[in-house]
């Protein structure tokens, strides 16, 4: 588990740089979103999801690193402040939809778990792979 981990820590990684764009001195603008954009609300909703399960399950050493992801991803991506708060809104849906179904990790929590890190391992590679000469 510790590997899939570091994949998705490292293509998130790999994938701040791509996503990055120009801002105006204004700030961002509010226009169409990005073709990755289906693909960075997933992933957001993933890390919310990690950052509800991983304590659950005993997983420790972490803090707020789920957390400290999602962060990093909009601080790289600049959205604006109505795209910024889907963002948001898709993490927290990951924390909270998890968080009405287990109040205990169970085998179901711990292999949910492992279905989320590989699909944001996926996921973050994906984006890189498809957007990343963008």
């Amino acid at each position: 588990m510790r590997t899939l981990v570091l994949l998705l820590a490292g293509a998130l990684a790999l994938a701040s740089p791509v996503l990055t764009r120009p801002v105006s001195a204004a700030g961002p603008t509010e226009g169409a979103p990005p073709p990755y954009d289906s693909d960075l609300m997933r992933l957001a909703e993933i890390l919310g999801a990690l950052h509800y399960l991983r304590p659950l399950c005993g997983v420790t050493g972490e803090g707020q690193r789920w957390r400290n992801e999602m962060q990093a991803l909009i601080d790289t991506e600049q959205p604006s402040e109505t795209r910024r708060m889907k963002i948001i809104a898709s993490f927290n849906r990951g924390y909270s939809s998890y968080g009405e179904v287990y109040r205990a990790c169970t085998p179901a929590a711990r292999i949910a778990v492992e279905r989320q890190l590989d699909e944001g391992a996926r996921l973050a590679h994906d984006i890189v792979v498809r957007y990343g000469g963008n």
